[in-house]
């Protein structure tokens, strides 16, 4: 592929993302909440709020990028990098917590840390219920619910996660 093609795609990618930006701008116009309602509708399509959409949101909406960092740094649920290919989800409610869960969570952190998990492969977070206290303590890997743990399933968990 040559330089000049290469550059033509990035323009193309680059005006597409304007495009987009100003799509979910004008869609939520005029309504109350709409800088957190478009960084919504963003991470739901990107996985993630990436640093250049977020400057042609600023851009678009006309308000700083310490205002948009100040929101997406607020909010548990933004992320500003990209997610792993498996996200694992630790139940912190106070059931899990209670039985247990820091110990999976502080676990889970260990094995990835000693594997390289950390390279995109997975997503480790908390969450506050996944409203599965009767299983607790528990987590959620790719929407499959786990329960009854103990720090030592942690490694068959990841295990069958890489394999696929």
């Amino acid at each position: 592929m040559s330089m000049g093609t290469e550059l033509g795609n990035l323009l193309d990618w680059v005006e597409g993302i304007r495009r987009r930006v100003r799509e979910l701008a004008k869609e939520w116009e005029d309504q109350e909440g709409n800088l957190i309602m478009i960084l919504h509708a963003i991470q739901n399509e990107f996985g993630y709020i990436p640093r250049g959409v977020a400057s042609e949101l600023s851009k678009e909406l006309g308000i700083s990028m310490a205002r948009i960092y100040e929101v997406i740094t607020f909010y548990h649920y933004f992320r500003l990098t990209p997610p792993g290919r498996h996200t694992i989800q630790v139940c912190m409610g106070t059931a899990c917590y209670l039985k247990g869960a820091m110990d999976l969570q502080n676990e889970l952190e260990r094995q990835l840390k000693a594997t390289g998990g950390r390279d995109g492969e997975f997503h480790l977070e908390s969450v506050r219920c996944i409203g599965c206290c009767g299983m607790a303590p528990a987590v959620v890997v790719d929407g499959e619910t786990h329960g009854r743990l103990c720090p030592n399933d942690m490694a068959g968990i990841l295990k069958e996660k890489r394999g696929k």
